[in-house]
């Protein structure tokens, strides 16, 4: 019997009964469509948050205060500004930051992140104002109360009107919009462009006090000198702060290369974890085709007699049912693709799925090793059968 014959046998035995094939199918189809999804989504958001780390541009550090002891101060800033002691440094922008309630004509809008600073700060955060302006050194230096919004809180508290030169009032003082912050993408968990910048002075007048900064975003004179730059803040930051050797500092430096770097191992891992729980759908799709092709060899015990009977070798036999296995597992599998690719174009726990090559061979892969591996009992039990125990079955 040629190969197309063997093929044609198994079809014809997969539309004997249409609904317990397609239910099987949907088993695998499930499997391969929740591997390649979740993997995608695993992609999609390490991709999100991988460009957000390098929108603040791979030639910062950021100075980060522990709690531990002494506390980052305007003056610590101004000394990481030294060209003696820190050549390579190009600027140095001190950022405090809270929580606001921005208020125009009546209505409120939350904002988690209303940051104060200094204008190099646009530029060393890649940060770009999209329209109107940004404040300058006189309005930061003059305690002005003007401030630079992002995308969302434009669009929340101004539809169809335009935000230039209107005024928000922010813990109970006015504040005047001089600009827009271009859009920013974001990692579906955090909004980037929900979010406004003001002058140093100001937003500690009205909002933080003249406590200690949240933070100091030093910037490098370009990628390469970033190592040097985060060795040169470090030494300055132990000398102010009386740091020792074999103390423990009060401070922490990030380098948003190697954060870059820690988050791309960290998405690594969480994809392969969503992965792998994935792949136990596919394992229970075999099970199940394990079952339906069992039930198959039973209902046709006596078909298989008959052709055993006629001549029909052991190999015909076993070739037909572990085919028969395969086309349920591959036809589920494409059908699995298919729905994954579809899947793919919407946004899923607000992240924009980026599907995997390698995820989408690897599943139809597994879902043809499956039909195989998890059709081979079956089919051998058939070709096992003797004929005259075949005829004899009712």
């Amino acid at each position: 019997m040629s190969v197309g014959e063997v093929v044609r046998f198994a079809l014809r035995g997969l539309s004997a009964n249409k609904l317990r094939s397609a239910l099987t199918m949907l088993g695998i189809l499930i499997g391969v469509a929740a591997v390649i999804l979740l993997v995608a989504v695993g992609n999609g958001s390490a991709q999100a948050v991988a460009s957000r780390i390098e929108a603040l541009g791979t030639n910062t550090v950021t100075v980060l205060g522990t709690g531990r002891g002494a506390t980052l101060t305007l003056p610590i800033a101004s000394a990481l500004s030294d060209p003696v002691l820190a050549p390579d440094v190009a600027s140095v922008s001190p950022v405090v930051s809270a929580s606001a309630t921005l208020t125009y004509d009546g209505t409120d809008h939350d904002v988690n992140s209303f940051v104060g600073t200094t204008p190099g700060w646009f530029t060393a955060s890649n940060t770009p104002v999209g329209q109107g302006a940004a404040f300058t050194a006189d309005d930061e230096a003059q305690g002005r109360r003007v401030v630079v919004i992002g995308q969302t809180v434009a669009e929340e508290l101004f539809p169809g009107v335009d935000p230039i030169d209107q005024q928000v009032t922010v813990g109970g003082a006015l504040f005047t919009v001089i600009g827009v912050l271009a859009a920013k993408s974001s990692t579906g968990f955090q909004d980037s462009n929900d979010t406004a910048v003001a002058p140093l002075t100001a937003v500690r007048q009205v909002l933080t006090g003249y406590g200690a900064l949240n933070s100091i975003l030093v910037e490098a004179a370009s990628p390469g000198r970033v190592s040097a730059v985060q060795s040169q803040v470090a030494s300055i930051l132990d000398q102010r702060l009386g740091v020792t050797a074999g103390d423990t500092a009060p401070y922490r430096i990030q380098n948003a290369s190697q954060l870059l770097e820690t988050q791309t191992e960290t998405a690594d891992t969480f994809t392969a974890l969503l992965g792998a729980v994935a792949a136990i759908s596919l394992l229970v799709g075999g099970i199940g085709i394990t079952n339906i092709m069992l039930v198959t060899v039973t209902e046709r015990t006596r078909e298989i007699g008959i052709r055993k009977a006629l001549g029909a070798p052991r190999r015909t036999v076993l070739t037909q049912f572990l085919i028969e296995a395969t086309l349920l597992s591959v036809i589920g599998g494409a059908l699995g693709v298919l729905a994954a690719l579809i899947g793919s174009r919407f946004e899923i726990v607000g992240v924009r799925p980026v599907i995997v090559p390698s995820s989408v061979a690897l599943a139809l892969g597994v879902s043809i090793a499956i039909g195989l591996f998890f059709g081979g009992l079956p089919a051998a039990r058939a070709a096992r059968l003797r004929p005259i125990d075949a005829l004899r079955y009712e």
